[in-house]
């Protein structure tokens, strides 16, 4: 008899991860045993080509970032292979960004799966600035060249969490098209499967340039990007100088954070059930939520906000990072948020009602949701 279907939510920590899991009601969660608790997990991410599939973003100030996999939910977990810092030839540590004796990699961020139509190829981002892609589930990488050497990678800043390639989408109509985001760089698309790159970052302020240079071409200090639960061309935005919306695949942005005042944040989440609806976290210039936990939800369709937590509910002061806040694919879709304290926070009614696991977790990195799944 095939089990209940069931969501899973996968949480990366400052010490290891966990799996966290509950029915389709989302009502009461079962915490699973930490795995990979000498591993400071950047991100964890199912593939839904390959049930039960799961990759860790592992990273160790002893061993260096490791990819691990798990085929059995998160039960048991191999390393497999790991990307080398790429350098072309005839180059030098001083000549080369990018030669190990002047930089080498030096943390995993962000695993994407590649389209339906390619069940093996995987996306790979990382720091310094790195784009990788696996033909084979994993088992070697390829340096994705444009934007390992891009000509005007000299220039790009490290930002304060580091020069890391933290975002890539995937148009879900075409294999080519696809949208990366890079600290201090700002959001590039290519339209060729990674041959050429374009900066898509008009009309995104950097409030710490000069007046008069506030709007380069890149330079954007990105926190995280999501395309929209169901329209392709539409994209959120959260910069550390507000949050944005592109209806043109990134062509253009418009800021709609302003409303809320300090518009400061670094994650955002798009529900496949709810389109033109968008969830951020905003915090304050101290990095933290003012005075208690509160999601904020952007309806794109009626150009307005609405907060989702009731005030005081939650009282205390709360941070959330880029990879820290996600949806399901339900409707009602339910929103995971966890925070650098240790707690997670769910909703399983697209925010009408909230509940806090009663259990602390590690600093928490990144969270994301697996199922539903009756494998």
């Amino acid at each position: 008899m095939a089990k209940a279907q069931e969501v899973r939510i996968l949480i990366g920590t400052r010490k290891g991860l966990h799996v966290v899991k509950s029915d389709l009601r989302r009502k009461s969660w079962k915490i699973g045993p930490p795995a990979l608790d000498m591993y400071d997990v950047y991100h964890v991410t199912a593939d839904p080509r390959h049930p039960r599939s799961l990759y860790a973003a592992a990273n160790s100030g002893f061993w260096g970032p490791m990819v691990q996999r798990s085929l059995d939910w998160g039960k048991t977990w191999n390393e497999i292979a790991t990307p080398l810092t790429p350098v072309q030839k005839d180059r030098t540590p001083d000549t080369d960004p990018l030669h190990p004796q002047a930089r080498p990699l030096a943390a995993l961020w962000h695993f994407e799966p590649g389209p339906a139509e390619d069940p093996k190829l995987i996306y790979l981002g990382a720091d310094p600035h790195l784009l990788f892609r696996s033909p084979d589930l994993g088992a070697s990488w390829e340096p994705v060249e444009s934007i390992n050497h891009h000509p005007d990678r000299k220039a790009w800043g490290p930002g304060n969490g580091g020069p890391c390639l933290h975002t890539i989408v995937l148009d879900p109509r075409d294999p080519k098209r696809m949208y990366i985001g890079m600290s201090s760089v700002g959001t590039f698309r290519t339209e060729d499967g990674g041959r050429t790159w374009t900066p898509t970052n008009k009309n995104v302020e950097c409030p710490f340039l000069p007046e008069g240079k506030r709007f380069p071409e890149t330079g954007q200090c990105v926190h995280k990007v999501a395309i929209d639960g169901a329209d392709p061309d539409t994209f959120y935005r959260q910069d550390h100088g507000g949050i944005y919306v592109s209806h043109d695949r990134m062509g253009s942005w418009t800021r709609i954070g302003t409303p809320l005042g300090d518009d400061f944040g670094f994650g955002v989440a798009s529900p496949p059930a709810r389109p033109g609806t968008a969830y951020f976290v905003r915090l304050d210039g101290f990095r933290v939520t003012k005075s208690y936990f509160q999601v904020q939800e952007w309806d794109d369709r009626k150009g307005r906000w609405r907060m989702l937590v009731r005030p005081n509910a939650f009282p205390g002061r709360f941070c959330v990072l880029r990879e820290g806040i996600a949806t399901d694919s339900l409707d009602p879709p339910g929103i995971y948020v966890g925070t650098t304290t240790g707690q997670l926070f769910v909703s399983p009614d697209a925010g009408k009602s909230w509940q806090l696991l009663p259990y602390v977790f590690p600093e928490i990195r990144s969270v994301s949701v697996a199922g539903p799944s009756g494998k």
